[in-house]
């Protein structure tokens, strides 16, 4: 239609302006073009602070390897502690552990969520995904599991130097992400905070 094909052009016109590349810019295919644009402008806007979702969007934490004897690794327990921070910020949100690659008998998945309960968060908040031995198997069992218990989107937590990368495999798998948490830009974890009933709160002096 002739007004998509002008919109796409306004909105590529807007990103090349401020430096970004738009794939879909000289497209006048409606449909890829505007999913494109759509992605594009995500990868913008999106969130890289903690914030405030509903009980349809999942805080996705993504496993790291863990060592020979089944503990967790100084990385991924940056990456829990700024999930925990964003379930914080989030107490409606179900969070997602992903992450198989067993050591001990134990899977990055359980580990994380033993970690998660041991802080605080509801055992029934949890979701977790002890399959995925990549990335891109963090982002398809994560979207099966996602469609399952009829979860729209989903922010992710990992590391700065993997969330590029997390971010292309979860777009491939169909996760539409409205935000990305990273150790680097999150520092929160250094607040004294809690979780009860009734979400986030201070704890009392």
């Amino acid at each position: 239609m002739v007004w998509t094909k002008w919109a796409i052009r306004g909105v590529c016109t807007a990103l090349t302006a401020t430096g970004f590349v738009c794939a879909a810019a000289q497209s006048v295919s409606a449909e890829p073009a505007v999913v494109t644009v759509i992605q594009d402008l995500r990868r913008i806007v999106a969130p890289t602070v903690p914030g405030t979702y509903g009980g349809d969007t999942a805080v996705v934490i993504l496993g790291y390897g863990l060592t020979p004897e089944g503990t967790m690794r100084d990385e991924l327990l940056r990456r829990l502690r700024t999930g925990y921070v964003q379930a914080v910020f989030a107490p409606w949100s179900p969070i997602i552990v992903t992450g198989g690659n067993p050591q001990a008998g134990r899977s990055e998945a359980d580990a994380m969520a033993s970690w998660l309960e041991d802080t605080g968060i509801d055992p029934a908040r949890i979701l977790r995904e002890p399959h995925a031995d990549s990335t891109i198997g963090n982002a398809d069992h994560t979207a099966a599991l996602m469609s399952e218990h009829n979860l729209t989107s989903a922010v992710l937590v990992t590391s700065a130097d993997h969330v590029t990368r997390a971010r292309a495999a979860f777009d491939a798998a169909g996760v539409t992400v409205v935000g990305e948490l990273t150790p680097d830009t999150a520092p929160w974890p250094h607040l004294p905070l809690s979780i009860d009933q009734f979400g986030p709160m201070l704890p009392a002096d």
